[in-house]
């Protein structure tokens, strides 16, 4: 790819004039990032609750219940992006979030654990085509100038979706029930739907627009596969039969799909875009940043509660610190990126990212909270300062009309990156023995978040390399 992350794209499509993004299509299109966004947290505080309602469900069913929303979402990202693109993303984007309130309703009906599953798969499958959709309606409606700005202002929402998880599900967890959280999605996705409607315009289609279904199945089998690999890795052990045929045949079909997409006239999307070194920087740093910004929301909520004996409300409220940065600091980075080109703000913020999860891993429970939000603010104004820049990095990797495609990409480093913090986080506190209690948990806390810090220092290097070398690379 000859061009910088932040190279103007091709001309708006006809029949969209330059710049055309309004700001109630900004916030209309952001309010729907949020909303989707939030309901990947909001159930983590909800578990308590959960495990002693009258639906009774086992240990593995409420795993399964934080995970069907996860793996829906993330193993059909690309596919969710390139029907948009194909076949209308305003469409698709309605699409979804009819999607997210059906699963939303049928999660508040729930009778028993099976359906309460069926019914975050199908929301996550709302939310699968909602964020790509999003994320490429703004690319072609920004205008060269105004893309980097719209981006900061999405990645800022998915943020934001996740305070807005944390405080909901703890709110619901401490003064409401879980069938009310979900409830409350129904009628706020048919006003998403409503504000969509009315301020969002219709894009062009991709000239593309031949189906792929063959090449669909295979993507979308190997992502499920990899990443209930990477989820259930802590909880049957990394090389238990089970989670290794996942990843055995999440890397058959992988190699499947590369095969089948070398091959076909109408591939979902061509492999070889990962030529380019800086797309590849780009996903990795993406996935690298929600790897460590995910193991913090796994051990932030168990630290202030088990440890610091917040309640959930408190403890939703609590993360709101990691929420300043990404506010304050994308402006910034927009600025720096035009000047100096992505790679400065980039290593930064991971950098930062790392280096807030090495002075988080030192809390216990005599570390007071100030200090403690000390290094929520680092790893906030590390996410706002790279995050802008590795999503616009991604989306410029694919030709105009595959902006859908390309946001599926981004989003799905994204979610890959968070299964994998969580896991890794989760597979280090169990080594240690927090199950074991208050005390065992504050000591279990500092060598995973070690742990994590050590690895997102690690790809930052990575990462920077190939920025540095990726603007002599061609697509």
């Amino acid at each position: 790819m000859s061009s910088a992350a932040l190279s103007p794209p091709p001309a708006a499509p006809a029949g969209i004039a330059p710049n055309a993004l309004g700001r109630s299509t900004l916030l209309a299109l952001c309010a729907c990032v949020l909303v989707a966004q939030s309901m990947v947290a909001a159930i983590n505080l909800l578990i308590p609750q959960l495990a002693a309602s009258a639906l009774h469900p086992s240990s593995t069913e409420l795993l399964w219940t934080v995970d069907a929303y996860v793996i829906v979402f993330a193993g059909l990202l690309i596919p969710a992006g390139a029907l948009g693109d194909r076949r209308g993303r305003k469409g698709v984007l309605l699409a979804g979030l009819a999607l997210f309130a059906a699963g939303a309703a049928l999660s508040a009906l729930a009778a028993s654990p099976a359906l309460l599953i069926a019914g975050r798969g199908v929301s996550g499958a709302g939310a699968a085509c909602i964020m790509p959709a999003t994320m490429s309606i703004l690319v072609q409606l920004a205008g060269p100038e105004g893309r980097a700005r719209a981006l900061a202002s999405w990645t800022l929402a998915v943020g934001l979706g996740g305070l807005a998880g944390n405080v909901g599900g703890g709110a619901a967890g401490q003064f409401l029930s879980w069938r009310a959280l979900f409830w409350l999605m129904v009628p706020l996705a048919a006003l998403l739907a409503v504000a969509v409607a009315v301020t969002v315009p219709r894009t062009e289609r991709s000239p593309h627009g031949r189906p792929d279904p063959r090449g669909t199945v295979l993507l979308v089998a190997a992502l499920v596969a990899v990443l209930a690999g990477i989820i259930e890795g802590p909880a049957y052990g990394w090389t238990s039969p089970r989670i290794l045929v996942l990843f055995a045949v999440g890397a058959v079909l992988a190699g499947l799909f590369t095969w089948y997409a070398l091959r076909s006239p109408a591939a979902l999307f061509d492999p070889r875009v990962f030529r380019s070194r800086q797309l590849r920087a780009a996903v990795l740093g993406t996935a690298t940043g929600f790897f460590g910004l995910f193991s913090l929301f796994y051990a932030n909520s168990q630290y202030l509660q088990y440890v610091k004996g917040y309640g959930p409300a408190v403890t939703g409220l609590a993360i709101v610190p990691l929420t300043i940065g990404m506010a304050l600091f994308p402006k910034v980075a927009t600025r720096w990126q035009a000047a100096s080109g992505p790679r400065p703000a980039v290593t930064t913020g991971l950098f930062l990212i790392g280096a807030g999860l090495l002075g988080a891993s030192t809390a216990d429970a005599a570390t007071p909270y100030a200090l403690y939000a000390c290094w929520l603010l680092v790893i906030s104004a590390g996410t706002g300062l790279c995050m802008p820049a590795l999503t616009v990095g991604v989306v410029s990797a694919l030709p105009a009309h595959q902006a859908g495609l390309g946001s599926g990409l981004g989003t799905s480093a994204r979610e890959m990156g968070a299964a994998l913090g969580v896991a890794v986080t989760g597979t280090v506190l169990a080594v240690h023995g927090a199950a074991a209690g208050t005390a065992a948990f504050a000591d279990a806390m500092s060598p995973a978040l070690r742990t994590v810090g050590a690895v997102v220092l690690v790809a930052t290097g990575l990462v920077t390399a190939g920025y540095r070398t990726g603007s002599a690379s061609t697509r």
